[in-house]
């Protein structure tokens, strides 16, 4: 048996890709992470003694490839940010493997785990699938599902979602290096597993702002999806705040308006209200509902 750890190039950006990165050097020889410039101080604090390669655009990754000789005969790409073109690809032998964190085709593109919880699904997951040039159209390797609780938040979600692809690419990778696993075209997901096509887009800065109008089941699931960027953002009573966590509550009245039931407080919405359980105030530390109305309750508009 060969004990010897498999050779790949890591690409990847940001704090879910140096996650990924630290867990995968614990299986694989790193040869070489590729980068963005923003990120690099993120993947050095990873792996310190593996050579790092900055590329800010896909012009400057085809330079990269051009002018360097790697060794190893696939990649692994997770949240790189970068479009990545045919030559890149076609560099490896084995091509490169991306860790897709939805059940493809489903939830295709930028923002797959937000998504998963803004459409109240039951379940999501990890599909690896070789790159290639459309947005996450390649043959898929490996897929594994994760429930999603009804208080999952984006944040935490991607922390499980995280661990279940390095499982699913410790034990996939050396088995499609052998040709133990064979790529399957989506299309094949698609139509054995009852997978229809959706897309996602990428978050804005806008999508935070809470719309009182929305039922209140929606604007609890925007709450949880939006946990990490970008937060879900409001005023109560003219204070400005955060809202980081609330449930639903069978009531009704003018959407906005803020009542308070002794120690606890919500706001009516379009259907239903919600029931206030953390928050955060301007320029303040989060705190929960009590300690909001015995710090506020004067102050408030209401």
């Amino acid at each position: 048996m060969n004990n010897e750890k498999k050779s790949l190039v890591f690409f990847g950006s940001g704090p879910v890709a140096a996650e990924s990165l630290r867990l995968l050097s614990k299986t694989f020889s790193i040869e070489a992470v590729i980068t963005k410039p923003t990120t690099e101080q993120e993947m050095h604090l990873v792996l310190p003694t593996i050579p790092i390669y900055l590329v800010s655009n896909k012009s400057e990754l085809d330079n990269l490839i051009e002018s360097n000789s790697f060794k190893s005969s696939c990649a692994v790409l997770i949240d790189f940010g970068i479009i990545v073109s045919q030559k890149v690809i076609d560099y490896f032998p084995n091509g490169i493997i991306n860790s897709h964190f939805s059940l493809l085709p489903e939830l295709r593109g930028a923002d797959p785990i937000s998504f998963a919880i803004l459409e109240g699904r039951e379940k999501t997951g990890v599909s690896l699938m070789l790159l290639v040039e459309a947005m996450d159209e390649g043959p898929i390797l490996s897929v594994g599902e994760q429930t999603i609780e009804f208080d999952d938040t984006t944040t935490n979600l991607t922390e499980k979602l995280i661990k279940l692809s390095y499982s699913l690419l410790e034990h996939s990778i050396p088995k499609y290096l052998t040709g133990e696993i064979v790529p399957r075209d989506q299309n094949y997901i698609s139509e054995h597993f009852s997978r229809k096509v959706s897309y996602t887009r990428k978050l804005t800065k806008s999508d935070g702002v809470i719309d009182w109008n929305k039922p209140a089941l929606q604007i609890e699931r925007e709450i949880r999806a939006y946990s990490g960027w970008p937060k879900s953002r409001t005023s109560l009573g003219g204070i400005d705040c955060v809202v980081t966590k609330a449930r639903i509550q069978e009531l009704s009245g003018k959407p906005g308006t803020l009542f308070i039931d002794g120690k606890s407080f919500g706001v009516y919405c379009g259907q239903g209200a919600l029931l206030i359980e953390r928050l955060k105030p301007a320029g303040k530390n989060e705190m929960d509902a009590r300690s909001f109305i015995n710090g506020y309750i004067n102050k408030l508009n209401t």
